[in-house]
């Protein structure tokens, strides 16, 4: 995996943070994205430091032009020129998991969550589009929130599903691979700290990247059902 170079948006923690460290230890150029710059900072330094080949910028991805220089940066770094996957995994939940019912959600949570969790992941994939190789994969993280409902989880959960539309839409409207993730409930901040470790899904990703079929990937939303029987 030493000539693959890898996006990871919000990669400075939760599974963004995990999926990053899991493909740097099998010897990926990793490219991390995220708004605290002292985070990506100090996460590069982290990688580096445990002999991987990364690199970072400070990248809203609400506002594409940040996008356009993490990608166009990320097709710089590695070994070969332009980008190999792409992990989409920038999200945000404002207020409490399960406690923000669709009926009492503020407009300020919904834009917000709109244009991080779902024209965030639209523009990752459009901004990296003239940079990837033609054997890239574009992976988007998402959780059964996105298709079966469940309450208190208002437009949280409508942006998830948003995103897994984009990821299906990029799948039938380009020649790349795009798929969805779903690895359960992770234990994160915008879960309330319960679910797997983060840790123990981010091979889930690399496994989607380098050993699963392209046509199981593409325009699908793949589970740990799928994972593990497959790698058992």
């Amino acid at each position: 995996m030493d000539e693959l170079t890898v996006v990871v948006t919000g990669g400075t923690r939760g599974v963004g943070r995990a999926v990053a460290g899991a493909f740097a230890t099998e010897g990926a150029t990793v490219v991390v994205g995220a708004r605290d710059a002292d985070a990506v900072a100090e996460t590069v330094d982290e990688l580096e430091d445990a002999g991987a080949t990364a690199a970072g910028v400070r990248t809203d991805v609400r506002d594409e032009f940040d996008v356009e220089r993490l990608v166009e940066t990320a097709s710089r770094t590695g070994p070969e020129s332009g980008i190999d996957a792409i992990v989409a995994a920038a999200g945000v939940y404002h207020g409490a998991a399960g406690e923000t019912p669709t009926d009492r959600e503020s407009y300020s949570a919904f834009d917000d969550h709109w244009r991080i969790n779902g024209r965030g992941v639209f523009a990752t994939i459009r901004e990296a589009l003239p940079h990837l190789n033609e054997e890239a994969r574009v992976l988007v993280p998402t959780g059964p929130i996105a298709r079966d409902g469940k309450p208190g989880y208002g437009s949280y959960a409508i942006s998830k599903a948003t995103a897994e539309a984009v990821a299906r839409g990029f799948a039938t409207d380009t020649e790349h691979v795009v798929g969805c993730l779903d690895p359960g409930q992770v234990a994160t901040r915008l879960s309330g700290g319960d679910g797997r470790e983060p840790d123990d899904v981010a091979p889930m990703f690399v496994w989607a990247v380098t050993d699963a079929p392209a046509e199981d990937v593409d325009g699908a939303v793949l589970g740990l059902r799928e994972w593990k029987r497959a790698t058992r």
